[in-house]
This record gives C-alpha cells, structure tokens and sequence, in this order.
C-alpha cells in the first residue's frame, strides 16, 4: 500500500473540523469509517493513526489559512 491513503487521512483531519471532532472522541471507529469510505490503511499505518495526539492536530488545524479548511457549522471545542 501506498502512503497516499495516510496522507489523504492527515489532510482531512487537519481541514475538516467534523471529522477531527470524531477522531478526537473515537480515533478507531474514525479510521474504520475512512476504511468503509474506500481508504485502504495498513495495520501499521492504522496503528500509527490512531496514536496521534487531537490537541496536535487540532493546533495545526488552527494554524492554516481559514481558506484551506471546511467550513463547520458549529463552532470548534477547544482542545
């Protein structure tokens, strides 16, 4: 497998603030959830995802460009 699918995963966690509001309170069933979307992770690259801290996350998140990232209805929690 390729690492494209872990690149996809990171680049929709740090712009999309539903998602990462859901890989905050459940990081396995986020990643199942992508796996059911059609991203296809390795058992390692799953277990490397899942260990990723949300508050890091979440600060790079705040740290792009408004424009770069999905626009929530809801404002974020903070972390």
């Amino acid at each position: 497998m390729s690492h494209r699918a872990v690149e996809i995963v990171l680049g929709r966690l740090v712009t999309d603030e539903a998602l990462r509001r859901r890989f905050a309170a459940s990081p396995m069933g986020t990643l199942e959830e992508l796996r059911e979307q059609g991203l296809e992770l390795s058992p390692v690259e799953r277990a490397a995802l899942e260990t990723l801290d949300p508050a890091a996350v979440a600060d790079l998140a705040r740290a792009l460009d408004a424009r770069l990232r999905k626009a929530a209805l809801s404002p974020e929690v903070p972390q």
